[in-house]
């Protein structure tokens, strides 16, 4: 199967996804960061002390970071708070990185620290995902990784010696800022800690390397970034904490974008005055959308009047909201071009092609470009909207069936990836949830 395989997933339901039944006037609740729950569940496998981590977001990317970590050994007790307690790592295991991307590419360089060889694996989707930077990188810093599949991708084995020597490596991060994030979380634990330089021509998603570099510091890691594209990670302790989560501004999106399709006011409470989350950037980009936005106290409230308005965007820094502005951008009142985002072609699917066929799908315009996308608004009709195994496509296609009837979403459980019950929540925005109802990522 590859990333964009057409046929339906072979246990995909289709979810009518709803339309609005008038303007909106709600309050959303978002759970916790993916982003940051995973940072700080390897920050805490790898600390010198026991940690709490309140409002981890409970998804399948953070279960299976949760379960990966106690196979090599670290003990996490996920209950109203996750609390994890480090231990030697143990090798000698397999992990399942499912479609995680954080998985993949954060844990190899744990893996290293590990007393024996280490397994990865994943979902069908998972081995077309990028992997080679990493592998490199581990390779030149001494630590032998078998491919055992297609080159630079999974399955591969990391075999740990129980230490890495560290020093200085070369790392082309243009396809992902993960790469240099992995490497960074587990540098101060190499005996002469690591520097990261990176080599390629573009740097996607900045604002997740700073993510990890002030998760890093909030630890007590010693961390150098004062020179562009490089990175020093001084050898070190990390400290256990006691921290809670921010909510995941990027799951906000499709709450928010909900208010410019449908008209009315989204408010999301927990909003941070100052974040490294790259949806720190959504206020301002639906301002330019037609939105207006305010932020009183901690809660972001997003109004809309059903006018949206088409834009040029550069979306390098915050990639990961490419689905919900262009899910947006279909509704416009003149063509939004997208760029800086060819990295998107190596996400959980190649979101770029994915984007244009569904659009394209149900009857819209989208063309991609070397770096992205330009939409050209046409009137849509109804129709299936595949996600291919994609959460953010998922929720793209349920913004989308707010104003264009007879949308159907295909496996909208793929949400669950990092916001379980997003179809409660949905129906909870638009007053249609049914009472007693429980995980929404279901469809019913």
């Amino acid at each position: 199967m590859t990333a964009l395989d057409p046929r339906p997933h072979p246990a995909a339901a289709l979810w009518p996804a709803p339309e609005a039944p008038g303007t909106l006037d709600t309050v959303v609740e978002v759970p916790g960061s993916k982003s940051l729950s995973n940072r700080y569940l390897v920050l805490a496998a790898l600390a010198d002390g026991p940690s709490r981590l309140r409002a981890v977001l409970s998804s399948r990317d953070t279960r299976l970071m949760g379960g990966a970590l106690e196979t090599l050994g670290v003990t996490v007790d996920a209950g109203q708070d996750w609390v994890v307690s480090p231990a030697a790592l143990r090798g000698h295991v397999t992990i399942d990185c499912g479609l995680a991307g954080t998985v993949m590419r954060f844990l190899p360089a744990v893996a290293a620290l590990a007393d024996g060889p280490v397994h990865f694996k994943g979902d069908p989707e998972a081995l077309v995902r990028p992997m080679g930077p990493i592998i490199q990188a581990l390779r030149a810093l001494g630590v032998r990784v078998d491919e055992e599949g297609e080159p630079g991708h999974l399955p591969i084995t990391v075999h740990g010696r129980g230490h890495v020597r560290g020093g200085q490596v070369d790392v082309d991060a243009s396809g992902s800022s993960q790469f240099v994030s992995g490497l960074l979380l587990a540098g101060a634990r190499f005996e002469q800690g690591l520097t990261i330089r990176h080599t390629g021509r573009t740097l996607p998603s900045l604002p997740h390397i700073e993510m990890t570099v002030d998760v890093l510091r909030a630890a007590g890691v010693d961390v150098d970034d004062s020179r562009p594209d490089i990175w020093r990670v001084a050898p070190g302790a990390i400290a256990g904490r006691d921290v809670r989560v921010e909510p995941d501004l990027s799951n906000a999106g499709a709450f928010l974008a909900a208010a410019l399709v449908a008209g009315g006011t989204v408010r999301v409470p927990g909003w941070p005055t100052t974040t490294t989350q790259p949806g720190g950037l959504l206020p301002g980009i639906l301002e330019r959308m037609g939105a207006t936005t305010r932020l009183d106290g901690d809660v972001l409230a997003v109004t809309g009047t059903g006018v949206v308005h088409g834009v040029d965007l550069d979306l390098k820094p915050a990639g990961e909201l490419a689905p919900t502005i262009a899910a947006l951008a279909v509704f416009g009142d003149g063509p939004t071009r997208l760029r800086g985002i060819a990295h998107l072609r190596g996400h959980e699917t190649d979101r770029l092609a994915a984007l244009a066929n569904e659009i394209t799908r149900l009857g819209g315009q989208a063309e991609q470009t070397a770096d992205g996308l330009v939409i050209t608004p046409r009137a849509l009709t109804g129709g299936v909207w595949r996600t291919y195994a994609d959460h953010r496509m998922a929720t793209a296609g349920a913004l989308v069936g707010l104003r264009v009837p007879g949308v159907e979403v295909e496996d909208v459980a793929t949400t669950g990836k990092t916001l379980p019950d997003f179809v409660g929540m949905w129906q909870g925005m638009l007053g249609t949830r049914p009472a007693g109802t429980g995980d929404g990522a279901q469809a019913s």
